[in-house]
């Protein structure tokens, strides 16, 4: 049972919807335990990518979190749901294919590197963001080490941190003018490469090329799910206030 004293908050949780995706079937047991443990109700609702489409797909939420299970069906449409969380500035997650698309949306709108594409949408595409990773991360488990001072650190509480992938693909090109134009990598692997980003001056902007959703057995979630749970809980607090 909820404890009464539990905050409540609205979620968009962004991606088709499969039984075969892991981290979709694990999100039922993930939210019971932030309400049960953590007293912060996320009221989950799905939007099918092709829905995210509508300009206010996700407009009215307290979060967004777009899930792995890329080639999504529509790319346009998580990216505009993207585009909407970064611009209003609703709190946002995005894991594996989130954090991949998190980068492309932000290098086409923000940096006006408007032909680059991700791979497993575009193969034969001239400017690849996201690419083939050399080494793929399918059910591997690495090592990344955080920046001090980040929200990632913030969120995870440690500069270091062991983690879940099941990805092949990952950002290579474009990187420089990715940070030149706000965005911070706030987290690499040991052999350098990005696994975490973030958008400084905003209430919570993060995406992560691994999978918080998959650690442990969902009984108690990840630091990164709980910090978007409470950034969501205080996005709808801020709201109530201001209808007051």
């Amino acid at each position: 049972m909820t404890n009464s004293a539990a905050r409540t908050a609205r979620i968009a949780l962004v991606g088709d919807r499969s039984p075969n995706v892991v981290s979709h079937t694990r999100l039922p047991l993930i939210l019971d335990a932030l309400a049960e443990h953590d007293r912060l109700v996320l009221d989950a609702y799905w939007i099918p990518s092709e829905d995210a489409e509508a300009a206010d797909a996700v407009r009215g939420f307290d979060a967004v979190w777009v899930l792995p299970g890329s080639p999504y069906r529509s790319e346009a449409g998580v990216l505009s749901a993207i585009r909407t969380a970064r611009v209003e500035g609703i709190p946002f997650l995005g894991t594996c294919g989130g954090f991949q698309h998190a980068l492309l949306e932000y290098a086409r709108d923000v940096c006006g590197l408007t032909r680059v594409a991700h791979a497993e949408n575009d193969p034969d595409a001239d400017d690849l963001l996201i690419e083939p990773l050399a080494c793929s991360l399918v059910g591997h488990e690495s090592a990344v080490t955080i920046e001090p001072g980040s929200l990632a650190e913030s969120s995870i509480g440690s500069e270091r941190t062991v983690e879940r992938y099941f990805c092949s693909y990952g950002p290579t090109r474009h990187l420089d003018t990715l940070r030149a134009h706000g965005l911070r990598f706030s987290g690499h692997d040991e052999e350098g490469h990005v696994r975490i980003a973030e958008l400084p001056g905003h209430p919570f902007f993060l995406a992560t090329l691994f999978q918080p959703e998959l650690s442990g057995d969902g009984s108690r979630p990840h630091p990164v799910v709980r910090a978007l749970a409470r950034a969501a809980v205080d996005h709808a607090g801020r709201n109530q206030e201001a209808t007051v």
